[in-house]
């Protein structure tokens, strides 16, 4: 079966938009942007953006989907047994990469990975954590795939607001051996 085609022009006006609002909040803060000015630098009405947003929340996590993606994708990055001590270099890009949408991944990640984007990240990374522990046979793959989630979306979130003192590298190779003492747990 083939996933149903897409009106390229909806898609154009998506893109669009998502650009729009990235170039935006490379000025200014998300909650100073406004819909009337996303629409007219998209070359778009207000309606219209209604037509494919239900507000500029929505847009923006639309927006920093590829962030989610790339994080999980990041993560998963490596093949074989993984060395703790050594993250896959995706997760460092991954990390430095965030660097010119800070202000905007950090109102929608708030401290601890909740918010909009933080559900996001929690439920990719936990389906595709699951998923690989399960075709693996490794043990507790619903407690580990939600634990390796949570984990990862608090230690970015908190790393985003400054909670985390680190640099990308370090970062990357603290929350690496997070998840790899995690994915070894034994429990009883």
């Amino acid at each position: 079966m083939t996933a149903p085609q897409q009106d390229p022009r909806a898609a154009r006006t998506r893109a669009g938009l998502r650009k729009a609002l990235l170039d935006e909040c490379a000025q200014r803060a998300l909650a100073d942007v406004s819909v009337a000015a996303l629409a007219r630098q998209a070359g778009i009405s207000r309606a219209t953006f209604y037509l494919h947003y239900g507000d500029l929340e929505a847009l923006a996590v639309d927006a920093c989907a590829d962030v989610v993606r790339d994080a999980v994708e990041a993560l998963h990055a490596w093949r074989g047994t993984p060395d703790p001590e050594t993250p896959p270099p995706a997760l460092a890009a991954f990390f430095t990469g965030l660097t010119p949408h800070v202000g905007l991944y950090r109102a929608l990640l708030r401290p601890g990975g909740g918010g909009p984007l933080g559900q996001v990240l929690h439920q990719d990374l936990r389906a595709r954590s699951h998923t690989e522990r399960t075709l693996a046979g490794a043990p507790e793959p619903d407690l580990i795939a939600s634990a390796v989630a949570a984990t990862f979306a608090g230690v970015l979130a908190d790393w985003l607001h400054g909670l985390i003192e680190a640099t990308p590298d370090q970062i990357a190779h603290q929350v690496w051996r997070l998840l790899v003492t995690l994915h070894r747990t034994r429990l009883p």
